[in-house]
């Protein structure tokens, strides 16, 4: 591919607003992006579809928001994509947080996945987990809060 066509393409990239473009010319292929690369797995995993009835859980309550004016005090981490919002790398993993956990900046807290690409949303603060807004495979909006974290 023409190295002024690269260019081109960063130019575009950059005035549009969008974060991210793919492009194939035949066999050649480039992809620009205005983030640092996220850890990106070619297939979904394959989580088996939630039960129609409730069982009873040994695990604290996730709540949902259904508006943010009701949400507790602390940083609100909130979806920056729309997809679906898985809190552990694989079915059988441990979830990457809990609630009461303490988190530092950085550290993973869930994936988010869109378009069968899998983005690790990381948490923008250090402090404690004190609320996870959604559910494990449940669909999430651009913006939405998934997690209260109360800083310390």
């Amino acid at each position: 591919m023409d190295i002024r066509k690269v260019k081109k393409l960063i130019e575009l990239l950059e005035e549009s607003g969008v974060s991210e473009i793919e492009i194939r010319e035949g066999e050649e292929s480039v992809r620009i992006s205005r983030h640092a690369p996220q850890i990106i797995h070619s297939q979904a995993p394959s989580y088996p579809s939630p039960p129609t009835a409730k069982l009873p859980s040994t695990e604290a309550p996730i709540t949902t928001a259904p508006a943010e004016a009701s949400l507790p005090a602390g940083h609100s981490v909130t979806a920056p994509m729309v997809g679906t919002f898985y809190r552990s790398q694989s079915p059988g993993s441990p979830p990457f947080v809990e609630i009461g956990q303490i988190v530092k900046t950085g550290q993973v807290l869930c994936i988010i996945e869109a378009m069968k690409m899998l983005n690790q949303i990381e948490s923008e603060c250090a402090g404690k987990i004190t609320r996870i807004l959604v559910e494990n495979g449940n669909p999430v909006e651009f913006n939405q809060p998934l997690f209260i974290i109360s800083e310390e």
